[in-house]
């Protein structure tokens, strides 16, 4: 499975961007996608999972109510909808995937890793 994140850029505080995730190389389906991301000198953490046909969804506290992840499976990308962020939401974004049909949230969980993708929020 190879996973192509987009979507990046350099924005203000209250903005918002959409990350995509394109995965490639098998089917899609029972495969959980998450995103996590990687603040300079900091662990990357766990930000929003979604199981199979969107039938379940997880949030870190941080972004609960901010940003919202959604997947199309018949074009096997996995978003994720950020809104009204803040600098602290500065990070390099990763999209991973894993056979599972559980919302995990721990990075040993995942099998697979797209590149990364850096989001840039100035104040």
């Amino acid at each position: 499975v190879q996973l192509q994140a987009s979507g990046g850029g350099l924005v203000q505080a209250g903005d918002s961007l959409r990350l995509s995730c394109a995965a490639s190389g098998r089917t899609f389906s029972g495969y959980v996608m998450g995103w996590f991301r990687q603040a300079p000198g900091k662990e990357r953490e766990f930000v929003a999972s979604i199981t199979t046909g969107g039938r379940s969804e997880r949030y870190a506290d941080s972004v609960k109510g901010r940003f919202t992840i959604s997947r199309d499976d018949a074009k096997d990308t996995v978003y994720l909808q950020m809104n009204s962020l803040q600098p602290e939401d500065t990070a390099v974004y990763y999209c991973a995937s894993t056979f599972s049909s559980f919302t995990l949230t721990k990075t040993y969980d995942y099998s697979y890793w797209g590149q990364g993708t850096l989001v840039t929020v100035s104040s």
